[in-house]
C-alpha cells in the first residue's frame, strides 16, 4: 500500500529536490502533489486528503502553522522541513512531530517516513497536530504540554506535572505527580535539549528534575535533592555549583 504525500515548498530548487528524492527513495509514497504557498496547500489538503505532508516552515506567504490553523481536517502525519533551527521547532520538538533540517539529507528522510510510515500503519490521528498548535499559541510563560508516545498510545503531559525525569539505557521514564510512571523510548539527552529552558535541571548524568519540585538539598552523603515524591536524587558533583545558583534564583 502506499500512502498519499504532498510536497509544501516555496523554494523552486528545494521543491523539486525534495520531489525527486520521495520518488526515488520512498516506495511507500506516493507522491500525489506539490504547493508552492499556504493558499494551495490548504486547498490541496481540503480537496485530496494526502496522508503525509512534507510541510515548509516558512513561506513568502505565510508559515506550515498557518496551513494547518486552516486546513478543515488533520488527519495527516507531517513532516516539517525547515532551514532554520529556531524557536518554533521547540513547539515540534514537544509535539514528537518530525522535521527535517535542510539541505535534507537522505538518511534522515528515509528513517522520517519510515517512522511516518509505522504510525499511520498502526494508529489514527492521536491529537499531536493539535497539541503542537496549542503550543505554539501559548504566550511565554504558559505551561507546554509534551507528547509522550509509550508501545500503548500517546500521552500528553504538561510539564507543570512531571516531577523528574530517570534514564534507563535508551529509555527515558517519567515521573509524574499523580504517581504514574510513563516510560519511552528515547534517551534522556533528548529531553533535555528541549526541557533545560522551562525550569528542568540535569542534575546527574542518569537523572532531571523540576527544580519547582525540589522539597529539600542535603549536602552530606555527597549531595542530593529531595523531590516532592520523595525521591532521593544524587547530585552529581560537576552540577553541584551550577545547581546552587539556580535553586538560589528560585528562592529571590
Amino acid at each position: 500500500m502506499k500512502y498519499k504525500a504532498l510536497i509544501v515548498e516555496d523554494e523552486v530548487l528545494s521543491r523539486d529536490f525534495l520531489s525527486n528524492l520521495v520518488r526515488e527513495f520512498c516506495p511507500q509514497l506516493e507522491l500525489a502533489g506539490t504547493a508552492s504557498n499556504v493558499d494551495e496547500a490548504v486547498a490541496f489538503i481540503n480537496a485530496k486528503y494526502p496522508r503525509l505532508v512534507f510541510m515548509d516552515i516558512e513561506m513568502q506567504t505565510g508559515t506550515g502553522f498557518d496551513v494547518l490553523q486552516k486546513v478543515n481536517h488533520h488527519n495527516f502525519h507531517v513532516i516539517f522541513t525547515t532551514a532554520f533551527d529556531h524557536y518554533a521547532i521547540k513547539a515540534i520538538k514537544f509535539s514528537a512531530v518530525d522535521y527535517l533540517l535542510k539541505p535534507i539529507n537522505l538518511q534522515e528522510l528515509e528513517l522520517a517516513v519510515a517512522k511516518a510510515v509505522k504510525t499511520m500503519e498502526t494508529r489514527a490521528d492521536d491529537g499531536r497536530l493539535e497539541m503542537l498548535l496549542q503550543n505554539f499559541r501559548k504566550p511565554a510563560g504558559e505551561d507546554f504540554s509534551i507528547s509522550l508516545s509509550t508501545s500503548e498510545g500517546v500521552d500528553f503531559i504538561p510539564l507543570s506535572h512531571i516531577i523528574r525525569l530517570e534514564a534507563k539505557g535508551p529509555y527515558t521514564i517519567f515521573y509524574l505527580r499523580d504517581g504514574r510512571q510513563i516510560m519511552v523510548s528515547k534517551n534522556l539527552k533528548e529531553y533535555e535539549l528541549c526541557l533545560t529552558e522551562h525550569g528542568f535541571f540535569r542534575i546527574h548524568n542518569s537523572y532531571m528534575i523540576n527544580l519547582k519540585d525540589v522539597k529539600r538539598w542535603v549536602k552530606t552523603d555527597g549531595g542530593y535533592a529531595v523531590m516532592s515524591d520523595e525521591a532521593l536524587v544524587a547530585i552529581s558533583p560537576k552540577k553541584k555549583d551550577e545547581f546552587m545558583m539556580l535553586m538560589t534564583k528560585r528562592m529571590v
